[in-house]
């Protein structure tokens, strides 16, 4: 059995510890590793990147963030040509099972190369969005909760300092995951997500009255693509129609970096290790997305985990406002 790996897509910390389960599980068994490098761009790019790995390649990166093969986004999949590319230097190094540790955008590009190859492929889900289908929980997302809380609590103490309000920007695609995550952790009065539609009458509303009862600090989490905008756009519009002054902190890309948390490096390995001993049982006939549900790993089709549109928990939500009022 040869198994292709790669990390395709944003990075997620994690994404290392997930290569290193996949290489080292394949070894044990007597398997070989080959790594794609850039995502789809190491097959469907200009000029093929593979490098074989061993046990050496995959030393001490359990806790580095990022991805030690790069991570990239690859126009070359959206068209036949660049799919038939891929599959064909797929062909040529002799894969069989090809592993992509990304997001939504890693899966669409298995699924489009499914026509052009008779191989086997996996998905690893690897992005901090938490928006993939197939599992409860994504490689990365835990860490960049961590992170985002991290921020939140060190704007609380500025906030309160100043009796302001502040509006804090985190990632997650077109999911409210990671914003009510971080919003019901750090306490925060507000949460805004693409999920529920954003009456900003009603917010600003919210924020006078509290300034009116005496709390003169607020911390509204919103998720990026809202309805209502961006953190800055909200802000404006804060400040024009009630004239209420706001800061905005918008946290970025400083929610992908870093060394990843205990429960991502453990879901990492965890799903890692099982896709090695799900293409093994199958010989390499498999195309799924691999994932835990109530902490039990599991395999659903690729096809089946591209129409689920996971998102943010309308319990949490709703939790996360009755802890603020």
């Amino acid at each position: 059995m040869h198994i292709g790996a790669m990390t395709s897509g944003g990075d997620s910390p994690g994404m290392n510890a997930c290569l290193r389960a996949v290489v080292r599980t394949a070894l044990h068994h007597g398997a070989r590793a080959t790594g794609i490098m850039r995502g789809f761009i190491g097959v469907a790019g200009p000029e093929a990147e593979l490098v074989p790995l061993s046990t050496e390649s995959v030393s001490n990166i359990l806790q580095r963030g990022g991805s030690f093969l790069k991570c990239g986004r690859c126009p070359e999949m959206h068209t036949e040509e660049g799919q038939e590319r891929a599959a064909q230097r797929l062909r040529e190094a002799d894969i069989d099972v090809f592993i992509g540790i990304g997001g939504n955008g890693t899966l669409q590009g298995l699924l489009a190369l499914l026509p052009h190859w008779d191989g086997g492929v996996i998905l690893l889900p690897g992005t901090i969005d938490n928006d993939c289908g197939g599992t409860d929980y994504t490689i990365g997302y835990d860490t960049a909760l961590n992170t985002a809380l991290e921020a939140i609590d060190r704007i609380r103490d500025t906030a309160e300092a100043f009796d302001r309000v502040f509006l804090v920007e985190v990632m997650g695609r077109n999911c409210g995951a990671l914003a009510v995550g971080a919003a019901l952790a750090g306490g925060a009065e507000e949460v805004i997500v693409p999920e529920t539609p954003t009456d900003l009458e009603e917010l600003a509303g919210r924020i006078i009255k509290g300034q009116k009862a005496g709390r003169g600090t607020s911390i509204v989490v919103i998720a990026e693509n809202d309805d209502a905008g961006s953190a800055p756009q909200i802000a404006e519009w804060l400040k024009s129609h009630h004239n209420l002054e706001t800061r905005v902190c918008v946290l970025g890309h400083v929610q992908r970096g870093g060394s990843p948390t205990a429960q991502d490096r453990i879901l990492a390995s965890r799903l890692g290790a099982y896709a090695v001993g799900v293409a093994l049982e199958t010989q390499g006939r498999i195309a799924a997305a691999i994932g835990v549900r109530d902490d039990k790993v599991v395999t659903t089709p690729l096809a089946e985990a591209a129409k689920q549109a996971p998102c943010a928990s309308a319990e949490l939500i709703e939790l996360v406002n009755e802890l603020s009022r």
